[in-house]
């Protein structure tokens, strides 16, 4: 039997295999694949985020599989092109998990991301003014107690740098959300990431929490609740207009 794909997409940190420490097991029962966003290349200099090609590189990897698309599994900031990418091919799209997802255009009107914005807007507006130790320092002084970002995997002259050139979440073209089976997984300890996801259940999405602060997916649970929901969302669903059982 051919096993279902499943794509995993970063967040702002590291990237590849490495930002999925816990979830490397599902390679024994699916077709795992752990992208690399663009401008995260362990060789190459970090580039200016590109959205589009994010979104590019994440249909690229559903439809390669020679199936019917597959599973989409996302962090942080990599919630907005996975999104986006399902709003665009649902179709390809079997399941949507979002992990503390940054996909604060959705909630821009309410209080925890408006409070966000107005902390973080002034130094997004400098970051190009600025060197990237500076803003790594201002970044992780704002985002004390807000948002955390996971922990790198490269030198970290490297990782400020593709810190300074991440775009602001809040400009994302993401405004409606697709029509697919979606996990919202949250670490229950920031409002920000709650609002966000309290805004998706209401769209029809499940939420469910678990420890690990910002990375609930490094945890057991955290990790036992994404293989769950994909493993349920991979059965095959009854034909329409049959019965459960034999009358």
């Amino acid at each position: 039997m051919e096993k279902q794909r499943v794509v995993f997409v970063h967040g702002g940190g590291s990237f590849g295999a490495a930002a999925w420490p816990k979830q490397h097991g599902f390679a024994l029962d699916y077709d795992a694949l752990f992208l690399r966003r663009h401008g995260f290349d362990p060789v190459a200099e970090p580039e200016e985020a590109d959205l589009a090609a994010d979104v590019a590189i994440i249909l690229g990897a559903l439809e390669s599989g020679g199936g019917p698309g597959g599973h989409l599994v996302a962090h942080s900031q990599g919630a907005i092109p996975a999104m986006l990418a399902a709003v665009t091919r649902p179709e390809l799209v079997r399941s949507l998990v979002l992990v503390e997802p940054a996909c604060l255009s959705l909630t821009a009107e309410l209080p925890a991301t408006m409070a966000y914005r107005a902390l973080m807007e002034p130094l997004f507006e400098a970051r190009h003014a600025m060197g990237d130790a500076e803003y790594l320092e201002e970044f992780q002084r704002r985002t004390a107690s807000a948002a955390a970002g996971p922990p790198s995997n490269e030198d970290p002259q490297r990782a400020a740098r593709r810190l300074r050139l991440q775009a602001p979440p809040w400009e994302a073209p993401l405004h409606i959300v697709p029509g697919v089976p979606t996990l919202v997984l949250t670490g229950g300890w920031e409002p920000l990431y709650e609002e966000i996801a309290g805004y998706l259940r209401e769209t029809g999405a499940l939420h469910r929490t678990a420890a690990g602060g910002h990375r609930p997916h490094d945890s057991p649970e955290g990790a036992r609740i994404i293989r769950s929901f994909i493993a349920q969302s991979g059965r095959p669903q009854p034909a329409r207009g049959t019965s459960a059982a034999a009358s």
